[in-house]
């Protein structure tokens, strides 16, 4: 689980310079699909009993804060993909079911991925 959480701090500390010149990033629609994944974690992770409590809140907040500031458009984008994320399994998943914890595996798959990526592409 904490492989996603260094991943996207290793992605957030390499990318400093594309974000530093303004404007859209080139890894913009990565980051809103972090924010969504980010959201499902928050949420089915304390479906399937994981005691840990705000974890990927926080991890989306250090998102967040690294990667767009107050008002910005993407600021907002982010939000609006991590509470699209959230709410979308909030109605498919009441109870921890084998489904639920698929989710959760390929969540986490998939956010290290697209860290990894980021990484790859985007750092000096």
């Amino acid at each position: 689980m904490r492989a996603l959480a260094l991943a996207l701090i290793v992605a957030i500390a390499c990318a400093g310079p594309a974000r530093a010149q303004g404007g859209p990033v080139p890894f913009e629609d990565d980051l809103a699909r972090l924010a969504e994944i980010l959201g499902g974690l928050h949420y089915l992770r304390a479906v399937c009993g994981a005691d840990e409590k705000q974890t990927w809140r926080a991890e989306m907040q250090a998102l967040v804060d690294a990667e767009a500031p107050p008002g910005s458009p993407r600021r907002a984008k982010m939000i609006t993909s991590f509470n699209r994320g959230f709410r979308g399994f909030q109605q498919a998943y009441r109870t921890c079911t084998p489904a639920a914890e698929l989710a959760i595996r390929r969540h986490l798959a998939e956010g290290v991925k697209i860290s990894r990526e980021v990484t790859a592409r985007y750092s000096n």
